[in-house]
């Protein structure tokens, strides 16, 4: 008897070491899994949804800001109408560079962002741009222009494009837009414009000034009094499992060296105060471009 009891009293020692070797091995592994799940998050690259007219400016600075940081950043680029839409419809971005403010806007309202987020990266210029005829950069030509509408004319579509939106609110304005409605050629956004007129597709038409200066090509750029500001905005998701390294982008675009370059590339300058947009918007409708 005294065997048998000692025999199991060993049985259950070995039983006890065995169950606590078990939970050893477990909890390495799980920290393991952990530490690797967390160097993935970590090696990912950020995907940045951006609007067209900006992503060629967003390609030379993300240059920039790996070589600082070691992030990696993947760009998907489109209308920001339809980046809108696939961010409410959960598209995996960690951050979006919009064309305008009012989405950014619309996704803060409804929760789709990170709190505070939302930021004035940059303040977009309209400019008057033919492939095929040579304007003159001077207020006095671009009215002339502007009141004898070509038999085809090129803006981006109002209804969905800020650039459009912009350029309407010109030709409005100018009190011509009854008699452009019959002429206009609308691209679904302001970088299928610029191809239209580029390629001679179209005789003339409104597009962004950075676009002009990127390729290195002559316009008129359209006074800010024309139009509302096209005040830029972006915002980091609320989904996003790359916080930390969507702020970290954030604050390098805000930042004085950044905000140069993007100036040199045919933007407005953005002030300090308008960078940092808050809960309210009272200023965005008194913003003036400088």
């Amino acid at each position: 008897m005294i065997k048998q009891s000692g025999g199991a009293s060993m049985s259950r020692a070995m039983l006890l070491t065995v169950f606590l070797l078990n939970v050893a091995l477990n909890l390495v592994s799980v920290k393991n899994s952990y530490a690797q799940q967390l160097h993935n998050d970590n090696t990912k690259p950020l995907r940045i949804a951006v609007a067209t007219n900006f992503t060629p400016i967003l390609k030379i600075l993300l240059e920039d800001f790996t070589k600082q940081t070691g992030i990696n950043g993947q760009i998907i680029s489109g209308a920001s109408g339809a980046m809108f839409l696939q961010i409410q419809h959960g598209a995996p971005f960690d951050i979006f560079l919009s064309a305008d403010s009012l989405r950014p806007q619309d996704l803060e309202q409804a929760g789709y962002i990170t709190k505070g987020s939302r930021k004035t990266y940059a303040i977009g210029q309209l400019a008057l741009y033919s492939s095929s005829t040579d304007i003159s950069l001077n207020t006095k030509t671009l009215l002339e222009h502007l009141t004898n509408p070509p038999t085809r004319f090129a803006i981006a579509n109002p209804k969905i494009a800020p650039y459009g939106k912009a350029a309407k609110e010109v030709l409005v304005h100018l009190d011509v837009w009854p008699r452009y409605q019959s002429q206009l050629i609308q691209g679904i956004n302001i970088g299928q414009t610029f191809a239209q007129i580029r390629s001679k597709a179209v005789q003339m038409g409104i597009v962004a000034n950075s676009q002009l200066v990127l390729n290195n090509l002559s316009g008129i750029v359209i006074p800010s009094s024309y139009h509302q500001p096209i005040e830029q905005q972006l915002v980091i998701v609320a989904a996003s499992k790359q916080q930390a390294a969507a702020k970290k982008l954030t604050d390098f675009l805000l930042s004085p060296q950044s905000q140069k370059v993007i100036v040199s590339y045919g933007y407005s300058q953005v002030n300090a105060n308008d960078k940092e947009v808050g809960n309210s918007d009272e200023q965005a409708s008194t913003l003036a471009i400088k």
